[in-house]
């Protein structure tokens, strides 16, 4: 029996990340591209985007993504964990803790000076599982999204 390794995601990986991911909507409830778009997702990932997955053989158990970000402390670089996810059947077994400490190394080894992130408030083994990795909530920002018609209505504004 093959060991789980973690390691960025390659090309060859793909098939078996889209089926994570849908998998990974499903746990969440909600809307699913099919999976031909989420495999043209995935081969056309921006600059900067790093996907960190738990394998085993053939099998994709869990992922990490998360973007480069500019400025950070000291005017260096850091990274925004945009999502961590572990199947189903593989939880409890440590995955994410590797996946984050995988990406912790893999920020250092970059010269990141930090990894931030958000998670729902509401999710309260999510907020454990957060803290028992020595990370800090910061109460002094606040989450802001801007998608939808709001979205729209800003990149269509006209200055006066």
């Amino acid at each position: 029996m093959s060991e789980i390794a973690i390691r960025l995601l390659r090309p060859e990986d793909h098939k078996a990340l889209a089926a994570l991911m849908v998998e990974m909507q499903g746990h969440y409830s909600v809307p699913c591209p099919a999976s031909e778009e989420i495999l043209s997702g995935l081969a056309a990932l921006p600059a900067g985007v790093d996907i960190l997955i738990a394998v085993k053989g053939e099998t994709v158990l869990g992922f990490a993504s998360a973007c480069n970000l500019y400025p950070g402390p000291g005017l260096k670089t850091g990274y925004f964990l945009k999502e961590i996810y572990v199947a189903d059947a593989a939880r409890g077994a440590g995955l994410g803790r590797k996946l984050m400490t995988a990406l912790a190394e893999l920020a250092l080894e970059r010269g990141h000076r930090r990894i931030d992130w958000t998670a729902d408030a509401d999710d309260a083994a999510l907020l454990r599982f957060y803290d028992g990795l020595g990370a800090a909530a910061y109460p002094k920002k606040v989450f802001y999204r801007l998608t939808g018609d709001a979205l729209v209505g800003l990149a269509g504004a006209v200055e006066d």
